[in-house]
């Protein structure tokens, strides 16, 4: 469903400041494949995320999804194909529109626009069930601005509107990181079963080493803009917090330096 071949990626080429965020990275994922990403600030996770979803262009290397090839495709291009949550609870609503208004636009995402009204009764009564299956009350504030939402209620709003038209690779940026310990649970157990339900083949990135064993079938962690470790599921359902520690010791030959996943 998703193939990153030999995917390279350097900012500001010749200058002082050069950095190679991806090094010939590859990557594959097959349909229904959720695979946990994890690595020290600087490892290349997010440049791999914007570059699977079109913000950035590879300098050398192939990106495919669902065997189209999308290397010149902008990010508004690829949108029909990917579903995106990110970090920030602000980043994937519309907060002057309401919750109906911002599910129409995310139904709308894979299909032609017309002028046809965005809202009708049989499609409100679609967005009620679905948003039922948050368990938050949202199905009986469809009239609401989401701007006056939670951030665990506008990020769960997001993580549906992202999954609404099924899309062909799910990306998720770090979504629970600005969230308080129990809404980032909440969110995380939401993920699990939308993901299983619609079988979404699904990438996320995660400073929480925690929530990467307990989520998904595959774990991979990454370094200096490559892949330094694979782990599929057997494996993985046997890991620990240690063992991953200690193999990032043992590949890279130093300790994981990175506050943040220490203390997640």
């Amino acid at each position: 469903m998703l193939k990153v071949k030999q995917v390279s990626k350097i900012f500001n080429r010749g200058k002082v400041d050069e950095k190679h965020a991806l090094a010939d990275l590859n990557l594959f994922l097959k349909p229904g494949d959720f695979v946990t990403v994890i690595g020290s600030n600087g490892a290349g996770k997010s440049t791999l995320m914007n570059m699977i979803s079109g913000v950035f262009l590879p300098d050398t290397g192939i990106i495919e999804i669902d065997g189209r090839v999308v290397n010149g495709f902008l990010e508004h291009q690829r949108a029909p194909m990917i579903g995106r949550v990110f970090q920030d609870p602000m980043a994937g609503t519309a907060p002057t529109m309401t919750i109906e208004e911002n599910l129409a636009l995310a139904f709308s995402r894979d299909k032609k626009r017309g002028l046809r009204k965005g809202v009708n009764r049989q499609r409100r009564e679609f967005f009620r069930e679905s948003l039922a299956t948050l368990h938050l009350g949202l199905e009986n504030r469809l009239t609401a601005k989401v701007g006056l939402l939670s951030g665990g209620e506008r990020q769960a709003l997001s993580l549906l509107m992202a999954t609404f038209t099924q899309p062909k690779v799910l990306l998720l940026d770090e979504h629970t990181a600005a969230l308080d310990p129990a809404r980032a649970q909440l969110i995380t157990q939401l993920t699990k079963e939308i993901v299983e339900r619609s079988k979404l083949t699904t990438l996320m990135v995660t400073h929480n080493m925690q929530q990467a064993l307990e989520l998904g079938n595959r774990l991979i962690m990454m370094d200096k803009g490559r892949i330094i470790l694979d782990i599929a599921e057997e494996e993985k359902k046997q890991l620990t917090i240690e063992r991953l520690l200690q193999e990032f010791e043992r590949l890279r030959g130093e300790k994981l330096a990175s506050d943040r996943i220490m203390l997640a």
